[in-house]
């Protein structure tokens, strides 16, 4: 179970890698697209036909953020329960919040432009956050203590 929950963990970590990698791919075709003469208007965003092919970074950016993610992240938090870990729980408890957190910065920026920023700052924290998780066994395993083995057939 120690290896689901230090897979799961770095597969938040890469996910957030993606999605940082595919908003700023849609951001650069939208860019590229009204330097061409395209027109962003609520004709363009209603429609729907694609304007331009990076606008998949948009779809991608959503489906990740809003479905892959969290349930990584709450498949996460259930493997902790069963790790055995020390603070496998509290770390991924974290990534969950984080998580959480993420999601409702993603919504409320639609409404809130401001509240972008904070949404790629916490994206950062939730990288970070999913790496601690990840790394928790092998900090476990360095700060065990190594036990003698009794020698076995030997009567004390």
């Amino acid at each position: 179970m120690k290896l689901v929950y230090k897979i799961l963990a770095y597969l938040v970590a890469v996910e957030v890698a993606v999605q940082a990698s595919m908003v700023v791919l849609a951001d650069a075709g939208l860019s590229k697209w009204v330097e061409q003469g395209g027109v962003l208007d609520k004709a363009a965003m209603e429609s729907d036909a694609s304007p331009f092919p990076e606008v998949v970074g948009f779809m991608i950016h959503g489906i990740n953020g809003m479905m892959v993610i969290p349930v990584i992240a709450l498949l996460l938090l259930i493997s902790s329960f069963f790790t055995g870990l020390p603070g496998a729980v509290k770390a991924a408890g974290l990534v969950v919040l984080l998580v959480v957190v993420q999601v409702s910065l993603g919504l409320l920026g639609h409404e809130i432009s401001a509240l972008g920023a904070l949404h790629g700052v916490n994206a950062l924290l939730l990288f970070s956050a999913a790496v601690y998780a990840a790394r928790r066994g092998r900090a476990a395993a360095m700060s065990a203590p190594t036990q003698p083995q009794a020698r076995a057939g030997t009567a004390g």
